[in-house]
């Protein structure tokens, strides 16, 4: 089972049935969808998907992707954040997305460094993944400052795709106390 994670300001939960509605208000924002969905729209049945698979994947890595709201409570989900089997299936690739809102806060940096975190905890998984589409700078630089290393781009259905990679996360994340489980 997938921990919830809480760090200073963030509630991470594991993704469940009842997170589809505001995921799927989240995925569909256009700010949100542009570099997430290449700007479509995607119908609900497509995020019962997501979290259909997340929570298999749980099953079967022992990694999958939290929903995020504020650690003191409000607003509902503002945010999502984990890992999914990367295109081989073999190592996990680092999603994740916050509404308009809440851009510019270093949110998508702490929930991305405590799901690292508890990647290594749990998994001690050898290598992460990730991508970003190249006109989006913001996600670079969380990126970047998570330690990860761009190593290849790629022609994307929207936009060049980055592609980046963290190699032996344990090494470049102490194990502290900045994100605690249940």
């Amino acid at each position: 089972m997938l921990a919830t994670l809480q760090t200073s300001r963030l509630l991470m939960r594991p993704y469940s049935r009842e997170d589809i509605d505001g995921l799927h208000a989240l995925w569909t924002a256009p700010d949100v969808r542009r570099y997430l969905w290449d700007d479509i729209v995607i119908p609900r049945e497509t995020a019962e998907q997501a979290v259909a698979a997340s929570i298999a994947d749980v099953s079967a890595h022992r990694y999958g992707q939290w929903s995020l709201t504020l650690a003191q409570g409000g607003d509902g989900i503002i945010g999502f954040c984990g890992f999914r089997p990367w295109e081989d299936g073999a190592e996990p690739e680092l999603l994740y997305g916050l509404a308009r809102p809440y851009w510019g806060r270093g949110l998508a940096y702490e929930a991305a460094r405590a799901a690292l975190l508890y990647l290594v905890r749990t998994t001690r998984a050898p290598k992460v993944w990730a991508a970003t589409d190249e006109p989006n700078v913001a996600s670079q630089k969380v990126l970047d400052r998570l330690g990860m290393k761009q190593i290849e781009s790629r022609p994307g259905p929207m936009w060049t795709q980055l592609r980046y990679e963290l190699a032996d996360p344990g090494r470049l994340l102490p194990f502290d106390a900045y994100a605690t489980a249940d």
